[in-house]
């Protein structure tokens, strides 16, 4: 709870923060995709990576490491949304459209009470992405000794169609990665009633960005695997 005499977060504090962030995110990611800069991938992954790390453990740094981590990020959105358009054409389009439509119900939802954030509800949402995190993980490790992906996480090439149980698993993810904006809306909600510090507003910014970052590339790799059926 924040000093008294301290600014506090709001609603509309965090909307502004997420704003700001989007805006910074979608201007790099334009940079990298227009230039087709593939270079900086991972520049921005390993970056975003740290900016990250350091917005989890020194939340009062806020302010300054989330439009850092929002830039980042774009870098590396923007080559990997390259490399995806350049096989399937269109692609990347698709799947911004797609990745705001689902942000845009699912607030229309949470704001009119049809999914509400109970405690059982959370505690499914976080056992499911701790479950998809675990298997990315050991499918990351495996992939070091075997040189390529398990069968339900192959990812689909033109002239190499993905498997449906492939298939299968990405709509699984993209609906746990959709699920997971409720607990961030849920989050943003409580700290504003809390009266919590006001660089919680971007650290509420920061949660929203991370969510749809990971919604957008399970998208990108759904219609992915679609498209090469």
């Amino acid at each position: 709870k924040a000093a008294e005499g301290q600014e506090v977060m709001t609603l509309e504090g965090t909307v502004n923060k997420t704003t700001i962030s989007l805006f910074i995110l979608l201007t790099a990611a334009f940079y990298t995709f227009s230039t087709k800069n593939t270079d900086l991938i991972w520049v921005g992954v390993l970056g975003g990576l740290v900016a990250a790390i350091i917005t989890i453990f020194k939340k009062e740094w806020s302010p300054y490491s989330v439009p850092l981590y929002a830039g980042l990020e774009g870098l590396a959105l923007g080559g990997i949304s390259f490399v995806f358009n350049s096989m399937y054409p269109g692609i990347a389009q698709q799947a911004i459209f797609l990745t705001f439509g689902i942000f845009g119900a699912l607030l229309f939802a949470y704001q009119t009470k049809i999914i509400q954030a109970t405690e059982n509800f959370k505690l499914g949402i976080f056992a499911a992405t701790a479950g998809i995190a675990l298997a990315y993980f050991i499918n990351l490790i495996a992939s070091f000794f075997t040189g390529g992906s398990f069968y339900f996480m192959t990812i689909g090439q033109p002239g190499s169609p993905a498997p449906l149980m492939s298939i299968g698993f990405s709509v699984f993810v993209v609906i746990i990665a959709s699920l997971n904006l409720v607990l961030d809306f849920d989050f943003i909600e409580q700290g504003s009633e809390a009266g919590v510090p006001k660089y919680m507003e971007w650290y509420g910014a920061f949660g929203l960005l991370v969510t749809l970052i990971w919604l957008y590339l399970e998208i990108l790799r759904l219609l992915s695997k679609l498209r090469s059926r």
